[in-house]
Formats: C-alpha cells, structure tokens, sequence
C-alpha cells in the first residue's frame, strides 16, 4: 500500500513539475513562434515568415523607434552593470574591513533601494532630478540604473566576502603584496562568483526596468520597456522578433556562463594528465 501511495506521488510531482514548466516557458515559446508568423496577427498563425525580421517596410531591423530603444537598452544596461559591479564590490570589500556595528548599519541602509516599491524610487528619482534641474534624458537614466543595481551587487558580493578567510590579506601583505595587489590578485579571484553573479543581477534588473525608467527618461530616450508600453494600444508583431533576439541573447550568455568553466577544467584535467 505504501509503494503504491509513494508511487502515485512520484507520478503526481513529475505531472506538476511539467505543469510548472509548460506555466513558465509556454508563453516564451509562443512569441518565438509568432514572431515567423507571416500574418499580422498575434493569434492566428499563417505560415513561417522572416516578414518580421527583415521586411523593408515592417521589420524590426528596419525600424528605427525598435533599433533606437534597442539601442538605448544595451547601453544603458552595459553602462549600469559596469559601473555599479565596480561601485559595489569595492564597497562590499571596504564593508568586510570595518567595524561590526558600522558593517550592520550600512548593510540596512543598503536593503532600503531593494525592499523599496520601484515606483517610491522613481519618484524620489523624479523629485531629486527635477529639484537639480537636471535635463531629464540619457545620463539621468543611467545614474537611476546604477543607483537601484548597485545594491544587488553589494547583496551577492558580501556573502562570498564572510566566506572568506579573514587571514588571506594579511598573509598576501606579508609576502610582499600592496594592498591593491592583495585585492585584485587574493581577494578578488576568491568571490568571483559572487561578482559575476551581482553583475548578471545588474544587467537583467537594469535591462528589464520600466517604472523607475519612465520617471527619469525624456524626450526621445526611451529603453524597450517604455517603447512595448507606448505600442499597448496597437498590434505590432515586431515586438515578437524583438523579444525573441532578447531571449536567444540571454540564452547563450547562460549557456556560455555555465559552459566556459566546465570546458577549461576539463581542458585543465586532460593537460594535467
């Protein structure tokens, strides 16, 4: 009686498992395949089409607002992610090295961006710029993604900090080391991966944000989430092919994220022997 129960749970968790996969990546398959649709329709699939891609007239590569806001996107994003994995890993280094109470408190005080509703931050973003009188556009947006990533690199890089050995420094100091040679050539390696991590966080946050974005931005400066929000009231399959360039990007990145290590220590295992 037991294996029978055990048995139908297996099968019944197998089943929501499948369910939960179909839930989560049923929609990203439905765009991809729409986006060779060659009708203009999201709903009724006429025939595999490149008309998307590559039409003179309706294409995503031959239309400016899609290219612009692409554009705008990758560079925003790309500038934030730097940017901010410098800012917050320096940071997270100098955190390690102070004092416990004053450690504790900055950490807090570095939740707050995190925990905040984006649309509190946006306006606080708004009000800030507008009491400056800073124009409102490109480099308005770009310190508003490096303001909210910053503190999910700080987040990802100082776990991999406590984890460390708190003598690593002192050792590297004491045979010879600068403290800027501690730091890039001791430290640095050993919380690599709370560093990649952080920045991968940055990129898709910075990358993905459309509330904080539509408070900072001006006129003519808008990423792809402002643009997919300005085209909600009409259809445009271009939106398809433009997510579906989207998603293979963040797809490879991944697949070479997890590849590229894995192939050098068996390159590295295969040399050792």
């Amino acid at each position: 009686m037991r294996q029978k129960s055990s048995k139908i749970w297996k099968i019944l968790s197998r089943i929501l498992i499948v369910l939960s996969l179909l839930f989560f990546y049923l929609p990203i398959f439905y765009i991809i395949l729409f986006s060779f649709n060659s009708k203009k329709s999201l709903s009724d699939f006429g025939g595999f089409s490149l008309r998307w891609y590559l039409d003179p007239q309706e294409g995503l590569f031959n239309s400016d607002p899609m290219m612009s806001a692409l554009g705008y996107t990758i560079l925003v994003a790309v500038v934030a992610t730097l940017v901010s994995t410098v800012l917050g890993t320096i940071t997270a280094i100098g955190l390690s090295k102070t004092g416990k109470h004053l450690r504790h408190a900055v950490e807090r005080v570095n939740e707050i961006p995190v925990m905040n509703p984006d649309i509190v931050t946006g306006i606080s973003l708004l009000m800030l710029f507008s009491g400056l009188a800073v124009p409102k556009g490109l480099w308005t947006m770009m310190l508003a993604h490096i303001m909210f990533c910053t503190p999910f690199v700080i987040l990802s890089v100082m776990p991999k900090l406590r984890a460390l050995d708190p003598n690593l420094t002192d050792a590297a100091l004491d045979l010879g080391c600068t403290p800027f040679q501690a730091m890039t050539k001791v430290i640095i390696p050993q919380i690599r991966t709370g560093i990649i991590a952080g920045a991968l966080i940055a990129f898709t946050m910075s990358f993905d944000d459309f509330v904080i974005s539509y408070f900072v931005t001006g006129e003519g400066v808008q990423n792809i989430s402002i643009l997919v929000y300005s085209m909600r009231a009409r259809i445009d399959p271009t939106i398809n092919a433009l997510s579906s360039i989207v998603i293979l990007i963040i797809t490879v990145s991944l697949l070479a994220i997890n590849l590229i290590p894995l192939i050098r220590r068996k390159a590295k295992g295969i040399s050792a022997k």
